[in-house]
């Protein structure tokens, strides 16, 4: 019998012995997975649309990777690899705030962000770098090893966004708020060096009569003439704004009475002295001028603005070509200090959170049921009365504060849609607010990062508003309409004009205006009139909304002429606490 010896076990004092062959495999896999790994990593960065670096200070190596576009901007992508190189291709601020990371010195590892601005052949390139700074012995930077990517198209678009918070887009000038500011600051430098300045409201006579034979496109046209006359006739310490649709104000800094006069004709004399070029002819633009002397005749920017529209209305009251200088009246200075008073009420209404909705409910014509609720202002008094939104909206337009009132009304929107999975609710948008292009892409984006109720909202644009500012609102319209949001018109008039520009802004429905809808079953000349409306609607596929239905006669006439919803008293009042929030 053949008595075989056991194997030797693999492993010999703790040391495990491994095939040669078997490892050289194993490093071969190693070597394969790392490899896959890294080219993972590659086509990430450059999906990622960014490029890697680990700069090495003894050196002044740079090893980069991922993104080759990145530094393909830069003439000599090579030279790059180079940290010297790298530096000087940066903008001196940028360059300044590298250096100062690099020579900062401390034991621990930092993480660090750097924006800056390079020259390439495409014009300047921004970049924005993100890595971290890691620490020698001695505390000195050793190395900084990140992700570099371009945001160019990012700063761009931020930059175009402070311009639009700042600029009328149409004339390009200061809008209103930005203009209060520069008032402000130049009421304040008078009083300090003890010399005066004036604010003038400059108003462009029958703009009306030029939007009906001309059209609105042409009125645009006249707008923007006039701003860049009055820029040119100005100094160059005096500064111009757009302050309201045919309103355009002016800050006359360091100047005596005599020389308020004197501007005004000139701006007058510049506006009449030679016709305006439209698309659609010629147009012959005079202005009315209302000015106020500073710091005497006001003590701050809006109590300036509200003493030259006074002004000017006591110019325009003889006429067109008009000028008047604020002199103070007891009637008008109580009615100042009322409008000044609503304005502290609101703006103390929403640091308090004490603008409220009332919500009434527009019900299906056929059914007679709530299909959605329409969001109505109020303002709780500290003492508990209510306040409706015709006591202080119009003083907030007026003084420029009712975007921030439609911020609120559409911030509570969007909560009581997030509170209430079934609920649809119709917000309103000013038509101060609608004509302001910054504000509207901020109603976007919001209405963007609450994407999941943007389908249970429905923006309301007054008639009159929408027409007028007719670009921005059809802009408006279709980024509401992609994100899920219906449209209405509110106070909706007649007019074939009208509902073929309905139509191009693509809105959903109209509401008919309350004073046609009121007392309809008594009277044959609104019931013509509404009928006609719907039947044109219902030509462009657009639902309608009968406002301010007040009897079950009405409501029944309203049915058979086809409307699709009522909204009224008959079917409900506006209430702060419905049934449904409880």
């Amino acid at each position: 019998m053949i008595v075989r010896k056991a194997a030797k076990p693999a492993w010999d004092g703790g040391q495990v012995l491994t095939n040669p062959r078997a490892e050289g495999q194993e490093d071969d896999l190693r070597s394969l997975a790392q490899r896959h790994d890294a080219d993972r990593l590659k086509l990430a960065l450059q999906g990622a649309r960014v490029a890697a670096f680990d700069w090495l200070m003894a050196s002044d190596a740079i090893i980069w990777d991922g993104a080759r576009e990145i530094l393909n901007l830069h003439p000599d992508a090579e030279r790059l690899k180079q940290g010297h190189a790298f530096k000087s291709w940066m903008s001196p601020e940028g360059r300044q705030r590298l250096t100062e990371l690099i020579e900062m010195r401390g034991p621990s590892d930092s993480s660090f962000e750097l924006e800056f601005e390079v020259a390439s052949a495409l014009g300047p390139v921004w970049f924005f770098m993100r890595g971290v700074r890691i620490a020698g012995h001695t505390g000195e930077t050793e190395r900084l090893c990140g992700v570099l990517r371009a945001r160019t198209e990012e700063k761009r678009e931020i930059q175009r966004l402070e311009y639009l918070a700042t600029r009328d887009e149409l004339t390009g000038h200061l809008n209103r708020n930005a203009l209060r500011a520069e008032l402000a600051q130049a009421i304040d430098a008078a009083r300090a060096q003890n010399l005066h300045c004036a604010f003038l409201v400059a108003s462009i006579d029958r703009v009306k009569m030029i939007n009906d034979t001309y059209g609105f496109d042409a009125a645009d046209e006249v707008i923007v003439a006039v701003g860049e006359r009055i820029a040119r006739a100005l100094r160059a310490s005096d500064v111009v704004g757009r302050i309201a649709g045919n309103k355009l104000g002016v800050i006359l800094t360091n100047c005596s009475e005599r020389e308020i006069a004197l501007v005004a004709d000139r701006l007058r004399g510049v506006t009449r002295e030679q016709v305006i070029e439209t698309h659609a002819g010629k147009v012959s633009a005079t202005i009315s001028v209302g000015a106020v002397r500073l710091p005497s005749g006001a003590a701050s920017s809006q109590e300036a603005m509200l003493r030259a529209e006074e002004a000017l209305e006591r110019a325009r009251s003889s006429g067109r070509d008009g000028f008047a200088v604020y002199a103070k009246s007891p009637q008008l200075e109580t009615a100042r200090l009322r409008l000044m008073a609503i304005a502290d009420e609101v703006v103390a209404a929403l640091e308090d959170k004490r603008l409220v909705f009332a919500y009434q409910p527009i019900v299906e014509a056929r059914t007679r049921k709530p299909v959605h609720y329409e969001c109505l202002l109020r303002m709780t008094r500290p003492d508990g009365t209510i306040a409706s939104a015709g006591q202080f909206v119009p003083a907030a337009e007026q003084l420029g504060l009712v975007r921030l009132v439609d911020r609120h009304a559409l911030e509570m929107t969007v909560a009581a849609l997030h509170a209430h999975s079934d609920l649809v609710l119709a917000v309103n948008v000013s038509g101060t607010t609608s004509g302001d292009p910054s504000w509207l892409h901020s109603f976007i984006q919001y209405v963007q990062n609450n994407h999941t109720v943007a389908r249970r909202i429905i923006v309301e644009l007054t008639e009159t508003a929408a027409l007028h500012h007719f670009e921005e609102n059809a802009r408006f319209v279709s980024q509401l309409r992609e994100m899920g949001c219906r449209v209405a018109i509110d106070d909706f008039g007649a007019g074939y004009t009208s509902f073929r520009n309905l139509q191009m802004l693509r809105v959903d429905m109209v509401k008919i205006d309350g004073a046609y809808v009121r007392d309809l079953s008594t009277s044959p000349e609104n019931q013509i009139f509404v009928r006609t409306l719907v039947d044109l609607a219902k030509n462009f596929d657009l639902k309608t909304v009968a406002e301010w239905v007040g009897s079950a006669e009405d409501a029944q006439m309203l049915e058979s002429f086809g409307v699709d919803y009522f909204q009224g008293f008959h079917f409900g009042e506006p209430q702060l606490k419905p049934d449904w929030m409880a």
